[in-house]
């Protein structure tokens, strides 16, 4: 027999509140009624030890399995991909197509002088025009045929109507001298080029009305004496007596071959 507090220290132990015995032991103290009273533990224990055996421990309750709760994690966005704008790089700005410019000119020939006149009315200068009466007179003062003759038939530009070929000025220009250099090299033995009104100048020297009555050159085509065009003289008469004085200066260019 063991003694009381070793008794209990073992109880304790165990983890065993209270023990009561089937049986009544001799000297045992008796039993205390408060202890039957005490709530039984939810699991029951085992008093009844096998012979020899140690009384069963209460099992550990087993952890209670929750149900997984599945948290929704965040997806992803799937961006569509970025529509990239495509870079256009700027189109090199073309440059404005000019109206293609209008005009008439005759090409003529008297003595050693080819002339390229502007033809007001775009038509062939008529015996009694006063523009062609003005010609003459001047063709006498420089010493040359007052009858000059006609080289080819008058340039009109532009050549086509409608269509797409280019006709502004530029290609007005290589025209009319293309054209002019053809004729004079049939002809051959020419002093000098007048060209006659504004027209001649620019399509066939590239120059303006500030290059009149002075002497030009264009590579490939015989020197250029520029002169106003047959109106203008007839509506400015004070024109003429710079044109005479030119005159003087400059006709010595086909006057010298003659002598």
């Amino acid at each position: 027999m063991i003694d009381e507090a070793r008794r209990r220290a073992y109880l304790g132990a165990m983890q065993v509140v209270s023990w009561l015995p089937r049986v009544a032991l001799p000297f045992a103290a008796p039993s205390r009624p408060e202890l039957l009273e005490t709530p039984e533990p939810a699991t029951p224990l085992r008093t009844d030890p096998e012979p020899g055996g140690v009384p069963e421990m209460p099992s550990r309750p087993r952890p209670v399995e929750r149900a997984k709760i599945e948290v929704p994690r965040p997806v992803a966005r799937v961006e569509a991909p970025a529509v990239r704008e495509a870079i256009v790089e700027p189109a090199a700005p073309k440059a404005a197509s000019l109206p293609p410019p209008r005009f008439a000119l005759q090409l003529l020939r008297a003595g050693r002088c080819a002339l390229l006149v502007e033809l007001p009315t775009g038509e062939p200068f008529q015996s009694r025009d006063p523009g062609y009466l003005l010609l003459r007179d001047l063709l006498r003062a420089a010493g040359l045929a007052d009858s000059p003759r006609t080289l080819g038939e008058p340039v009109r530009w532009p050549l086509f109507r409608g269509g797409n070929l280019d006709q502004g000025p530029q290609a007005a220009l290589e025209y009319v001298q293309t054209f002019v250099a053809a004729r004079l090299e049939e002809e051959g033995d020419c002093a000098c080029l007048w060209l006659v009104g504004l027209p001649a100048l620019r399509f066939a020297a590239a120059v303006e009305a500030d290059a009149c009555l002075r002497e030009l050159q264009v590579e490939g085509l015989p020197p250029f004496w520029a002169l106003p065009g047959l109106e203008t003289l007839m509506e400015e008469p004070a024109r003429k007596a710079e044109l005479w004085r030119a005159m003087r200066r400059v006709r010595m260019r086909w006057m010298s071959a003659n002598e």
